[in-house]
């Protein structure tokens, strides 16, 4: 029989990548210029997102059973500025920041969940950390699927259930 805590780990790994594969479904359906698009000066691309993101997870989940989760060699304030990155680039980043998070995550046990951490010096249990960083990421990967619904606006493919469907796929799921 699994423990809550085994559960909880296996569920948040879980729901940890259905919100990175919303992003590699809206980067699938952008080309390099989308990735810079900023519906103002005040707004963040997808490009700067995604840096802050690769950032984020770098400096949150290396050595973070040892380590405060804000690093020294981070530069935060660097990711929310322009940089000349190609979609490739780009998805390199995303990707090495979800594996860090992943390989974090999944080397953890049960009692690794009480362990106290640090966050810019603020303590935190390990379980907290990951629900921080569970609001956090979904926060940001909402944000690249708006940008990028209103960039292809009507040759956007839905990651849902389309409008005026959801009857159809109801009926699907209960038949399965």
């Amino acid at each position: 029989m699994e423990t809550i805590g085994a559960i909880f780990l296996q569920t948040a790994i879980k729901r940890l990548f259905y919100y990175k594969e919303l992003g590699d479904k809206t980067f699938a359906q952008l080309n390099d210029a989308d990735f810079n698009y900023r519906p103002n000066l005040a707004s963040n691309s997808i490009a700067i997102i995604i840096q802050h993101l690769s950032g984020n997870m770098l400096s949150r989940w290396t050595n973070f059973l040892t380590e405060d989760g804000e690093k020294e060699w981070r530069q935060r304030d660097a990711e929310f500025e322009p940089q000349t990155f190609t979609k490739e680039e780009l998805i390199g980043l995303w990707d090495k920041g979800w594996q860090c998070v992943y390989d974090a995550w999944s080397g953890l046990q049960e009692p690794d969940l009480l362990k106290t951490i640090a966050i810019r010096s603020e303590s935190l249990s390990v379980a907290d950390a990951m629900l921080r960083q569970l609001a956090h990421y979904p926060y940001h990967v909402g944000q690249i699927v708006y940008l990028g619904r209103e960039i292809k606006d009507q040759d956007w493919k839905s990651l849902s259930i389309p409008k005026g469907d959801s009857a159809a796929y109801n009926q699907q799921m209960n038949r399965k």
